[in-house]
């Protein structure tokens, strides 16, 4: 049985409509083959345990990263947990091949409407635009980066149209890896970090 591993990392769970949503949508599925690390209440000191994240990946065949948009990327927990977790020599670089082959999903919303995501939009680009950076992220990790779900307009979208995106946020979990569009994506791409980019007794930038 394929193993996800959902990361949530919302500021402020208590009044979100989207993230609470798709919680609730996916409760029934934890177990075995699915867990949910909820980073804000795990490290509300922002002291992250990297051994015990680590370990959670390393069973992990799809990982999931489920947050708002903030500021055209991630809330300040789940970067900092990037920075620490996903270390050189471990998830990439010399002998960082912890998490090579596995797939990473972003489920995602945004306060904005997707017409906002547009060179004619306040936004200034499509939401695609944005991606490079966790597009990269997974290449460096030799992980495959599959198509985002994006929720737009998440401050004012109806009742029913919530409960449908959740149910296929769940359906989505349950069903991996039979996504008919994985045959579809290109292999993963290896980016290898040359040793004298990062040697091992270099002084921190």
């Amino acid at each position: 049985m394929a193993r996800a591993l959902v990361l949530l990392a919302h500021p402020d769970l208590r009044h979100s409509r989207v993230t609470r949503a798709l919680m609730a949508a996916m409760q029934p599925l934890q177990g075995p083959g699915l867990a949910v690390r909820d980073l804000y209440a795990l490290y509300p000191d922002y002291v992250i345990d990297v051994p015990a994240e680590q370990a959670e990946l390393a069973k992990a065949d799809l990982v999931v990263w489920l947050h708002p948009f903030h500021w055209y990327s991630m809330p300040s927990l789940m970067k900092l947990w990037l920075d620490e977790v996903l270390a050189y020599g471990w998830a990439y670089g010399h002998d960082g091949r912890a998490l090579e082959g596995k797939d990473l999903w972003l489920v995602t919303s945004t306060g904005g409407g997707e017409s906002a995501y547009h060179p004619a939009g306040y936004n200034r680009y499509f939401f695609d635009a944005f991606m490079p950076p966790y597009e990269q992220t997974a290449a460096l990790c030799g992980m495959r980066f599959l198509p985002p779900m994006v929720l737009h307009a998440a401050h004012k979208v109806d009742t029913a149209s919530l409960h449908k995106h959740a149910a296929l946020f769940a359906e989505r979990l349950a069903s991996y890896p039979a996504w008919p569009e994985l045959a579809e994506l290109e292999e993963r791409e290896i980016c290898d970090v040359p040793e004298a980019d990062r040697p091992q007794d270099a002084v921190a930038v």
